[in-house]
């Protein structure tokens, strides 16, 4: 693979982006409350206005994975990826009616403090250790990304990129707490924008405009707004992409202890709200415009696609490539690119690393010093604590990049990794906000049925290749061109889930823990196996606890206990009327 010059200009605007992330780290260490209990180092002393956090909830899962992943997706698949942004619009008043004011009123740390509050301790330790599965190996691809960028733009070793990147990574999560993440991932999604527009810049620049660039995807093909196949198997369809990605979206943004711990630090449930719909067109922005910087990539490589050409190895490697191609003559812009990268995966790892560190003290540490020492662990106590475990965290995070390249393309092993954990859990807070009648039992076997099941058709095989749009090879001045794209493939029997496509792991792990885990809650309550009495506030069982349930239910069950009770007192005290006529 040729190499292209990182030149000390780009240097030194990457050694800015670091050194910016970092200050901002250690200006938080040592200013406000110094980050001296857990109520500021993982929830900002809910303090946070609307703005910064709205921001965050994008730059938290949309990062550097987003740049090279969906980037790639357009150049290879073409422009139907984009009507997944119909399902974020669908799926925000979901996430901002139904399952945030549940949180909001709990005013919890971890997410899962709610589970157990619901159904029981069981269903709470069990949701954390998927949560922690889940983010940790998410983590590791975060970390991978960049690596893979530096690799292709400077030369740098892959290794060498991935500790370095880690450990900058690890210092400034671990120092500076929830109100540092925040503030910094505003300051990085506008480098992630900028690396984006620069792409779009540069190739429109050559291109002499954009409709240029618009018009040779259309007639290569990438322009694609039209696939209604009711195939599962279809990689990407309207269905496939509105269903996936409405689960996919609410796994996230409605249940996920990451995206709610950044809700949960603003002032009030109405800003919370806003912030959720802020996100969206910024999120809407991101994802439209890297969607467009994958086909001014193509227009670039329309006649000479580099992997088939031999000059990268995966198509992920296209936007860095692009980068050393084009950007070489203006000084410093090399450098900005990779540091939207670079700042697109930190603002995603700290967000992980703090996400973590939560759940770790509120879920595992707290629990157990209670167990052992027979008190409560005093918040003064565990500020310390939680510090050494994201810094934890981030090395472990380090390890994790190392295998990462082994997942295949950044974008589908990312949504792979939540798909197959993220379903399971909305399942489980779905029976829990939306149900009644669930109780611990059903719900812990529907979410273990769910997992594996998940697990297995995701992460089993052999899977089918995915076969991109025709790439064209004819203007490459090399002669030792690789005509990949013309050989014929081996027609092979796949077993059909594994024929599934990957959007629909996260629907299918969803509805066999929603339809497992009610049945078996009234099957199990049928035969007094299992009860849900965690919900009712007296010992009569009389008193529901509104305050677990989604408020559009609460409001419906709380008019239907007043109505019921008045008819009960309407009835006693005709009763009573009737028990003194006759005596008379």
């Amino acid at each position: 693979m040729e190499l292209g010059t990182f030149d000390e200009w780009d240097t030194l605007v990457l050694g800015v982006i670091l050194a910016i992330s970092a200050l901002i780290g250690i200006y938080y260490r040592y200013t406000g409350g110094k980050q001296k209990t857990t109520q500021e180092y993982l929830m900002a002393d809910q303090s946070m206005t609307t703005f910064p956090v709205s921001f965050s909830l994008m730059a938290s899962f949309m990062s550097a994975i987003t740049l090279m992943g969906v980037s790639s997706e357009s150049y290879q698949f073409g422009t139907l990826f984009g009507a997944i942004n119909i399902s974020y619009i669908l799926s925000t008043p979901i996430a901002a009616y139904i399952f945030l004011p549940v949180f909001y009123r709990m005013r919890i740390t971890s997410v899962y403090e709610y589970l157990e509050r619901r159904f029981g301790p069981a269903t709470r330790l069990a949701a954390s250790i998927a949560f922690t599965l889940q983010m940790v190996l998410y983590m590791g691809i975060a970390l991978y990304a960049p690596a893979l960028a530096l690799e292709a733009v400077a030369g740098i070793p892959r290794v060498t990129a991935i500790l370095v990147l880690g450990l900058v990574c690890t210092f400034y999560s671990t120092l500076g707490g929830l109100k540092a993440v925040l503030i910094t991932d505003v300051f990085q999604s506008f480098l992630m924008f900028a690396a984006i527009f620069a792409v779009i810049g540069v190739s429109a620049s050559k291109a002499g405009g954009l409709g240029a660039i618009w018009d040779v995807a259309k007639e290569r093909g990438r322009v694609q707004f039209f696939e209604f196949s009711a195939d599962p198997t279809v990689r990407h369809t309207w269905w496939s992409l509105l269903i996936g990605g409405m689960v996919t979206y609410l796994s996230l943004y409605g249940v996920n202890q990451t995206q709610v711990q950044r809700l949960l630090s603003v002032h009030n449930l109405k800003s919370a709200q806003s912030a959720l719909w802020w996100n969206l067109p910024i999120l809407g922005m991101l994802s439209f415009s890297t969607i467009f910087s994958g086909l001014a990539i193509f227009y670039y490589y329309r006649d000479c696609d580099p992997k088939l050409s031999g000059r990268i190895k995966a198509p992920d490697q296209l936007m860095p490539l692009f980068a050393v191609d084009t950007m070489g003559q203006y000084p410093g812009l090399c450098g900005l690119f990779v540091s939207g990268l670079f700042s697109a995966s930190l603002s995603t790892i700290s967000s992980a690393v703090t996400s973590l560190s939560a759940v770790t003290l509120e879920d595992y540490l707290k629990p157990l010093y209670k167990a052992i020492f027979k008190r409560t662990l005093l918040d003064s106590k565990s500020t310390l604590p939680t510090k050494i475990v994201a810094c934890i965290y981030g090395l472990f995070c380090i390890l994790l990049a190392f295998v990462a390249g082994s997942l295949g393309g950044v974008l589908q092993a990312s949504l792979t990794i939540f798909g197959v954990v993220g379903g399971p859990l909305l399942g489980i807070f779905t029976l829990g906000v939306c149900t009644m009648r669930s109780n611990q039992r059903g719900v812990l076997l529907g979410f273990m049925l769910g997992l594996i099941f998940s697990f297995w058709i995701g992460f089993g095989g052999p899977k089918p290749p995915t076969t991109p749009l025709p790439l064209n090879t004819t203007g490459c001045e090399s002669a030792n061109v690789t005509q990949v794209a013309q050989a014929l493939v081996q027609q092979v029997d796949y077993f059909w889930l594994y024929r599934l496509s990957y959007l629909w792991y996260c629907v299918i792990g969803f509805l066999i823990t929603l339809g497992v885990g009610y049945c078996a809650s009234l099957t199990l309550a049928y035969f007094n196996c299992a009860d849900n009495s965690q919900i009712y506030l007296d010992k009569y069982h009389k008193q529901l606890d509104y305050d677990l349930f989604a408020p559009v239910l609460s409001r419906r069950w709380r008019r239907q206990q007043l109505e019921k009770q008045a008819q009960a007192d309407q009835d006693e005290s005709l009763t009573k009327l009737t028990q003194a006529a006759v005596a008379i």
